[in-house]
């Protein structure tokens, strides 16, 4: 073979490796991609079925909408099954069954990925466990006395919304406010800023007053 043809081959081919490698990373957005709708397509699709699936929650009972979830997908399968056997009938053909790749796909999940995910968890239980017992036993009394104002809040939210209502409002915030603060940022990090300075300069007097609290400024 010709050296010049020989060369041609391998860079072609490995431009066609590289362009399959960025498409593969292009493919798989971060949750960070799709709330700042990096992709506006997908970020659309995940925002529309999200929201479908809350609101869906909010009319029906959990086991009904997963009932009729499973119901449509298993009348979705059933329905091309069917129409591939007698695809393959009228003619004469025996391509098998058409869901072939995906029964002979393993989808077992492996131990060390079973034990990671665990090891993952347990670390982030035992260091939340850690925190609530700092709150509750009240290690330090600001951070007390912060907690009891945001559930003291929590408690009007409470009687104002139910939980699915707030996952949907949470939802819509999800995917509405990053972009927002894109376009925005100069100006509401100037206002983060002074909010900021506010809540702090409020809680370093209210440390000072309170009798046996920890003056973080001195710690730190």
């Amino acid at each position: 073979m010709d050296p010049m043809t020989q060369s041609a081959q391998i860079s072609s081919s490995q431009g066609l490796a590289d362009g399959q490698n960025s498409a593969a990373k292009e493919s798989k957005l971060s949750v960070k991609d799709l709330i700042h709708w990096r992709d506006p397509k997908k970020s659309g699709v995940v925002f529309g079925l999200s929201l479908l699936l809350l609101l869906s929650l909010a009319a029906f009972s959990f086991i009904s909408v997963a009932s009729y979830l499973l119901l449509a997908l298993l009348c979705v399968t059933i329905t091309f099954r069917i129409y591939k056997s007698v695809v393959q009938a009228v003619q004469k053909s025996s391509d098998g069954h058409p869901f072939k790749t995906l029964i002979e796909k393993d989808v077992s999940i492996p131990p060390e990925t079973f034990r990671k995910h665990v090891d993952s968890s347990l670390t982030h239980i035992n260091r939340a466990l850690k925190q609530m017992s700092r709150l509750f036993l009240v290690e330090d009394l600001v951070d007390s006395l912060k907690l009891a104002v945001v559930m003291w809040l929590f408690t009007y939210v409470g009687a104002v919304f139910n939980g699915i209502t707030i996952l949907i409002l949470a939802d819509i915030l999800l995917f509405a406010v990053p972009p927002v603060y894109e376009k925005n940022k100069t100006q509401i990090d100037q206002y983060i800023d002074v909010i900021r300075t506010q809540i702090n300069t409020t809680m370093a007097k209210l440390q000072e007053k309170l009798p046996g609290a920890v003056k973080r400024c001195k710690t730190e």
